[in-house]
């Protein structure tokens, strides 16, 4: 089936304005046909599509067909029998194609490959969840492997968890043999894991939704971060510049990385377009078009170093079409446009470099990684003497528990933060340094620890993959610069080893509770200050009070962006919750947490400090920084 497309030929400025003023020119020399994906126009779709704050995607796609656009305008459309077909990504060779497919609607998304040239369907994945965003993987080998392999990555839903904010399914990166065996999950991240590229070094360009705490408010952010073709050395790529929502990344032949961003999106994902330099990615960041351009979806290179990409007037008045766009100058071509279908993830069918093959060090057989620190004290903060050497006294380690879909949500006013388990303690050396052993392919968090037990920074989800050895330079540091050359304390010795089963997490009912009612109630109790803690909603002894936990769990504040401020405790951050400050008698925040520093403290009133035993209060701390749960698991 062949029909005539509308070629615009437009020639237009973005970035100083509008698409604007057309100016005729001849259509732009592409070196091959085009690979497209046509989404049907669909009456009353919801612009904010997104679900929680335009952050979770739902998968689009039903009734979409994958179409190869020769360069006289005809298309000619793939897997014609299929009930949707979407996301084609082409082979190196220019032959094949990659694509997420339905044979029925009431199927789930497998990835099938198929020839250019519309023979050879097969199907590739079977059984593994909702599979979406498939792209073909440079060569992967060992040290002892007779020859190399090669595999495809996709996005897939397989593990059935609940990502951390609830609504839906977590996805993450996966790999597999080209005949559909070996399936691997390359990523752990409870939050989702999207849209990953494949650069020319060998490694993967994705996009990840940050929630490990609320420090980046209710909704997190979605960054870009790189990790290798066999799930090894996940580091951030670009984070906080920008807007709050990073996806869609792609790199260029001119050294960049061009991606879509916004603070909120509709249903489509579609943004503005930014870039960085691939040589200095935390520092390079510049806007390419500006929010009057339109709405941008779907960035692919081209040789030239330019891109192609999607565009539909962001006030929903049309159709993406596609256009070649400069990153540099800005300048842009619609090159072609079906005015009654959404032409989105278009790519030139045409031979191209295979990128760099990558060695792998994971052995499936082996359960554990390692995690390793060179020095804690290389941070990112502004002023150095915020966090002087002998400040951090060990590391805890927080292994993530993701609910599986359908698990009811225990503590609903924490806002979704999934629970935690402490796997351990590891000490800091005098130089900053920690080496520990983890189990492998489990979501982690480490937070590093002052005299108090308080956590004094956390990172992100993390994981160790099978026998990975991964390492860090620092605390939030500058991944930019080379450490200091030298050879560290905690490397003196065997690592740490947490594999011990891990104890319950510290929750309000078992452990906070019997504290509140032993040493609180006396003072907080009908004649007492607020908050009232006096059980007057008609709890009984023995039962633990809902609002007691609901009245420390209030909000004093959320913005626009659902930054959270709790009254008493913020979760996740016991060093900025009054109630540690209460307990301890002082304002435990540090300078780095801005306002928190300056807030006023209500001491508890004469000897009823000394009431209240270390351990007490560190308990306090540790159930404040794993979350503040109302239960434990299984509770």
């Amino acid at each position: 089936m062949a029909v005539m497309l509308t070629v615009l030929g437009v020639l237009g400025r973005v970035g100083a304005g509008a698409i604007g003023k057309e100016t005729p020119r001849a259509r732009p020399a592409l070196g091959g046909a085009l690979l497209v994906t046509q989404l049907p126009v669909q009456p009353g779709v919801v612009e904010d599509g997104w679900a929680t704050g335009g952050m979770l995607r739902t998968p689009y796609g039903a009734g979409a067909r994958l179409c190869v656009v020769s360069p006289e305008g005809t298309v000619r459309v793939l897997a014609e029998d299929f009930h949707s077909a979407c996301e084609g990504a082409v082979s190196f060779d220019g032959k094949r194609v990659l694509f997420a497919g339905k044979e029925s609607g009431s199927d789930p998304w497998d990835i099938y490959e198929i020839g250019v040239n519309g023979l050879g369907i097969r199907r590739i994945t079977r059984d593994v969840g909702n599979c979406r965003n498939p792209s073909y993987q440079s060569r992967l080998y060992t040290i002892t492997s007779p020859e190399p392999w090669y595999q495809i990555t996709f996005v897939s839903d397989a593990a059935n968890e609940a990502n951390d904010y609830g609504p839906v399914r977590a996805t993450d990166l996966y790999s597999c043999r080209l005949d559909g065996t070996r399936v691997r999950r390359l990523t752990f991240n409870p939050s989702s894991d999207m849209d990953p590229f494949l650069m020319s070094d060998g490694r993967l360009l994705f996009a990840a939704w940050q929630r490990s705490g609320l420090s980046r408010g209710l909704f997190g952010r979605v960054s870009l971060f790189e990790v290798g073709i066999d799930g090894t050395d996940c580091v951030a790529f670009l984070v906080d510049e920008g807007r709050r929502i990073k996806h869609m990344p792609c790199t260029t032949a001119g050294g960049l990385a061009v991606f879509v961003e916004a603070d909120r999106v509709g249903w489509d994902g579609a943004g503005c377009l930014s870039r960085v330099t691939l040589r200095r990615p935390l520092h390079s960041y510049r806007r390419i078009t500006a929010a009057s351009d339109g709405l941008f979806h779907s960035p692919s290179p081209l040789s030239d170093g330019t891109v192609l990409v999607s565009r539909r007037p962001a006030d929903g008045s049309g159709t993406h079409g596609v256009y070649c766009l400069d990153p540099v100058s800005g300048r842009s071509e619609c090159v072609f446009d079906d005015p009654a279908r959404h032409d989105v993830y278009a790519t030139v069918i045409r031979p191209r470099r295979e990128p760099d093959g990558r060695s792998t060090v994971v052995t499936e057989d082996d359960p554990n990684g390692k995690l390793y620190c060179l020095n804690v004290y290389t941070s990112d903060l502004a002023d150095r003497t915020w966090m002087p050497p002998g400040t951090v006294k060990s590391v805890r380690v927080l292994a993530g528990l993701p609910r599986h879909t359908g698990e009811e949500e225990d503590s609903p006013e924490v806002p979704s933060l999934i629970p935690r388990r402490v796997l351990g303690q590891a000490p800091v050396e005098a130089d900053g340094s920690f080496n520990i052993d983890v189990p492998a392919n489990t979501p982690i968090e480490l937070q590093i620890l002052d005299a108090d037990g308080a956590a004094l920074r956390t990172c992100s989800w993390i994981w160790a993959r099978n026998h990975e050895p991964r390492g860090c330079i620092g605390c939030h540091e500058d991944g930019e610069l080379t450490p200091e050359n030298r050879f560290q304390d905690a490397f003196e010795r065997n690592a740490v080893s947490l594999h011990s089963p891990p104890r319950p997490t510290v929750d309000f009912r078992r452990h906070i509770m019997p504290i509140v009612a032993a040493k609180c109630v006396s003072c907080h109790g009908p004649n007492g200050a607020v908050p009232r803690l006096d059980g007057a909603d008609g709890t009984t002894a023995g039962e633990p009070s809902r609002r007691i936990y609901q009245t420390l769990l209030a909000a004093d504040t959320l913005g626009a962006e659902g930054e959270f401020v709790g009254s008493y405790v913020q979760p996740g951050q016991a060093r900025n919750s009054p109630l540690v400050w209460h307990v301890y008698g002082r304002n435990t925040a540090r300078p780095w947490d801005g306002a928190s520093a300056e807030r006023p403290i209500k001491p508890m009133p004469g000897k009823a400090t000394d009431s209240l035993s270390d351990r007490e209060r560190q308990t306090f701390v540790e159930w404040i920084d794993l979350g503040a749960r109302w239960a434990g698991e299984g509770e």
